[in-house]
């Protein structure tokens, strides 16, 4: 399995283990939390040492067809920036997990959720940096907000309901935006060799469109 897809994959099994495990016991789902989140961010050193910078091209890619029919693949990969932010992303979720410790159990619901949240928070950061297919980048940062929203309506201090409804909503009518920008690329893609969502090519167009204007 490829490095990203298994960094990807960690928090949602650990996550589901969590799920499984009975809500009064409370220690275990803190541990089995910080243990996931501490494989993850090993696995995210480890191939942060294998990436070589030296190499400009996108790194530890794969890709597999999802919807085919519009051109729409599982696809993903690194470059410099993109590892820097998954590195700083797997590491902030140990620290984030202990800082949570005791406050997570003064929410409206029981740690056991919160936890669940954090990972499958997680997956979605590192999908959302690691995504090489435009499509499957919108995925994974709108289904970033979904855990985010019950964090802030669970977790949050003060008007927490209010504060997690305007989150969502200023958050959607971005999303809209830029699905709409989105489409707006896919279509200008198929008048130029072919309809894509793969970020490279839209990339590798927009020089070539650029070059002869």
């Amino acid at each position: 399995m490829n490095a990203l897809t298994t960094m990807m994959a960690l928090p949602l099994i650990g996550s589901l283990l969590i799920a499984i495990i009975p809500s009064e016991q409370v220690l275990r789902i803190k541990q089995a939390a910080f243990i996931t989140t501490l494989l993850v961010a090993i696995s995210g050193v480890l191939t942060w040492i294998k990436f070589d910078s030296a190499n400009t091209a996108l790194q530890f890619v794969e890709s597999a067809k999802w919807i085919p029919s519009f051109g729409i693949n599982y696809a993903v990969g690194v470059d410099g920036l993109a590892i820097v932010l998954i590195l700083m992303s797997v590491l902030l979720a140990p620290i984030v997990v202990l800082a949570g410790w005791n406050e997570s159990e003064g929410g409206r619901w029981s740690p056991k959720v919160f936890y669940i949240l954090i990972l499958v928070l997680e997956t979605m950061m590192i999908g959302v940096f690691a995504a090489t297919d435009l499509f499957l980048f919108y995925v994974f940062f709108e289904a970033m907000l979904i855990p985010v929203y019950f964090l802030i309506g669970g977790f949050g201090s003060g008007e927490r309901a209010a504060a997690a409804v305007k989150f969502l909503l200023y958050s959607l009518f971005g999303g809209l935006l830029m699905l709409a920008s989105i489409i707006g690329l896919y279509v200008i893609s198929g008048a130029n060799g072919g309809h894509t969502f793969d970020i490279t090519r839209l990339s590798e167009l927009h020089t070539y469109m650029s070059s002869t204007t």
